[in-house]
């Protein structure tokens, strides 16, 4: 008996997850056309409460993906457009003195929202990148002395062009480790692009489009996530995968503690949206490539092989034991 009230509300906050996730789902493909997977990694990172990179050349549809994401949850959003002339106190705001008042006011800076588009993050310097590593990490700012918390949900989703490197700083490890995934949206088949055209000739449909979350409940869905039960060989195969990434060769640096915990985060969440009350194996190895990648650093000689880590994590993927049911 008791097992079945148990069973009851688990069930009860995984349907609702699944519920939220749907709705999301079909407001943002109402904009992009043909990006199935980004839409649910981004979902899974929304849901687990971490943060997205999204990688890709121009004119995929990045920042359309990000905006409409922010459009289909009714929170605050603002957008930063990064430069090499942007400072921290742009990001973060500033106290400055008031000839009205006769003392010194505080003018909020736009990562004090619940929703933040972080664009082209890779053109601002490393100063300024900085300026979100708190922010990422512990969901406060710390401005003047003075350490204020930010409006919970706090997503940060920012973009990157990986191609064009002129006018550029690299994100630093310690910057990529916050983001829980890193995706890239592609180009669409023929069939996708063409649906592009038709659904863009008269207007974008990211105009009307129309929130279909609140914050509150997507803190609360976020919040019902430890109802989805991990096994504990499942959360042992996250371990060692990370552990696997740390003791390769091609790596000098493999996925820190941060990683599997992500990983073990967004697994959760993706096995709450597809309905299940558990984690399986697989929902670990479909989420090792965009949760892991980002944060390993390869070795020289790996890298003048020509080698990715996405490559190089693949035959660990093909390495490590994989758990499986008892009979």
């Amino acid at each position: 008996m008791t097992d079945l009230i148990e069973a009851r509300p688990r069930a009860e906050a995984v349907a609702a997850i699944r519920d939220a996730a749907e709705r999301i789902r079909a407001n943002v493909a109402s904009v992009i056309v043909g990006a199935e997977q980004p839409i649910d990694l981004m979902l899974t990172a929304l849901l687990a409460g971490g943060h997205v990179l999204l990688e890709d050349v121009p004119g995929t549809g990045k920042t359309t993906l990000a905006r409409a994401f922010a459009r289909s949850i009714g929170a605050s959003f603002r957008r930063i457009q990064f430069t090499p002339d942007l400072m921290p106190s742009d990001i973060l705001g500033i106290h400055f003195y008031s000839q009205r008042t006769g003392e010194f006011e505080f003018r909020p800076g736009p990562i004090l929202a619940n929703i933040v588009l972080a664009d082209e993050v890779n053109r601002a310097t490393p100063r300024t990148q900085s300026a979100l590593l708190e922010a990422m990490e512990e969901r406060t700012v710390t401005i003047d002395g003075d350490t204020m918390p930010l409006p919970p949900p706090f997503l940060v989703l920012a973009t990157q062009n990986p191609v064009e490197l002129e006018g550029t700083f690299p994100l630093p490890e310690a910057q990529l480790d916050r983001f829980l995934i890193r995706l890239a949206v592609g180009y669409p088949d023929e069939a996708g692009e063409l649906a592009v055209l038709r659904r863009f000739e008269s207007g974008s449909p990211l105009d009307t489009l129309q929130p279909v979350v609140d914050g509150a409940e997507l803190v609360a869905l976020s919040a019902a996530l430890p109802a989805v039960h991990v096994e504990d060989a499942v959360a042992q195969y996250i371990v060692r995968l990370c552990r696997a990434t740390r003791e390769h060769s091609a790596f000098e640096l493999g996925a820190s503690p941060r990683a599997s915990l992500a990983l073990f985060r967004a697994a959760r969440a993706l096995a709450a949206m597809n309905g299940r009350d558990y984690v399986r194996p697989d929902d670990v190895k479909g989420l090792a490539q965009p949760v892991l990648a980002h944060r390993l650093l390869l070795s020289s000689q790996t890298r003048l092989r020509g080698r990715t880590a996405g490559d190089v994590l693949d035959e660990i993927l093909h390495e490590v034991p994989v758990p499986v049911a008892d009979a």
